[in-house]
């Protein structure tokens, strides 16, 4: 089985014996994959295809969607500038986002006849070829965990990890929130190969909202939210790439409304340790929420590696328990190297403590 080369991720005078690995988290390393839900980020994306600016930042994809349409000869002058003052101001980004979309959309419910899906497909046009060899490093590990049980969802308009999947041979669904009965489902655990959009996905514009008001239907459904409040009562959620996740008013809807005076959750938060004051003060904020923030390295880089040898002790221990053969046999990419020395003493550390 290949391994994708490690000189690739590294810098050139960076060596093995040189490099100092974050130690992994006892609380989080002891959780079985099943109990897991992965939160990907905007950050993700950013490292999965750093060559689309569109994935970088809300400010990125509102100017490439603006670029597009102005391609297409879709704005005048004057709405052009307007949208571009809005974006150098830095007003509401979710406002400048939301007029733009209904600029570029009819006054009905048709989205095939409206100019935001031409502009959609324009900004993620051919993302399977911009992945790159860090940023897939880092989607092998989250497939590997959703493969051994754990759920995916995403804030992110990108299909990079189900692209991802189908060069593995695996079908990944995109679901969004307008289908409420395979949301239920994806909730229920009977859809774990399945990515959760909660703001919509690119390939289905009609899905795409900003906004909780947007999903009053599944707002109203006290099943489908009742199902999703109690994936973050009752599971240890992982947020990649996230930065302000937990602000969002999407996901505050959907996961924290019933769940604000509980004490007992515990989640997690992999973040870059670059600001010393920043980091801390996020830790204390966080720690309110139950959330525990985690630094993964001082680096981008490191959160592959991280993650990899994260994924590896959760999925070795957990088929170490079953007596099944370990997951990296179905994927056609190895698994990190620079670390397996470390990892197998953690892992068996784990077994031989029965946990």
């Amino acid at each position: 089985m290949a391994s994708l080369p490690m000189q690739d991720l590294r810098a050139p005078n960076e060596t093995q014996s040189t490099k100092k690995h974050r130690k992994l988290l006892p609380s989080l390393k002891t959780k079985r994959a099943q109990d897991l839900v992965l939160v990907i980020g905007t950050g993700v994306s950013a490292a999965v295809a750093p060559e689309v600016p569109a994935l970088k930042s809300w400010k990125g994809l509102i100017q490439a969607l603006l670029d597009a349409a102005n391609d297409f000869d879709l704005l005048e002058d004057e709405e052009n500038n307007q949208f571009q003052k809005a974006l150098q101001e830095d007003k509401n980004l979710v406002h400048v986002a939301h007029d733009l979309i209904q600029k570029l959309s009819p006054r009905t419910s048709n989205i095939r006849s409206s100019f935001f899906k031409d502009c959609l497909y324009e900004v993620f046009d051919d993302l399977e070829t911009k992945l790159d060899d860090v940023g897939k490093h880092l989607l092998q590990s989250v497939l590997k965990l959703m493969e051994n049980g754990s759920l995916v969802l995403t804030t992110n308009f990108d299909n990079l990890v189900e692209i991802y999947g189908s060069h593995q041979g695996m079908h990944l669904e995109s679901l969004d929130l307008s289908d409420e009965e395979k949301v239920l489902e994806w909730a229920q655990e009977k859809r774990k190969m399945s990515v959760l959009h909660i703001h919509g996905v690119y390939t289905n514009p009609s899905g795409i909202v900003l906004h909780p008001l947007g999903y009053q239907n599944v707002l109203r459904n006290t099943e489908v939210m009742r199902e999703i409040q109690k994936l973050y009562e009752k599971k240890a959620f992982v947020f990649l790439g996230c930065g302000r996740t937990v602000e969002d008013t999407t996901f505050q809807s959907l996961f924290l409304e019933a769940v604000r005076n509980k004490t007992d959750l515990e989640h997690f938060m992999l973040v870059r340790r670059d600001d010393v004051d920043e980091f801390k003060k996020l830790r204390e904020n966080m720690l309110d929420k139950g959330i525990k923030v985690i630094s993964y390295g001082d680096e981008y880089i490191d959160l592959p590696e991280y993650l990899d040898r994260l994924a590896n002790v959760i999925c070795h221990r957990g088929n170490a328990v079953r007596g099944a053969p370990n997951i990296d046999t179905t994927l056609k990419n190895g698994p990190f190297t620079t670390s397996s020395q470390d990892q197998r003493m953690e892992t068996e550390d784990e077994i031989k403590l029965g946990r």
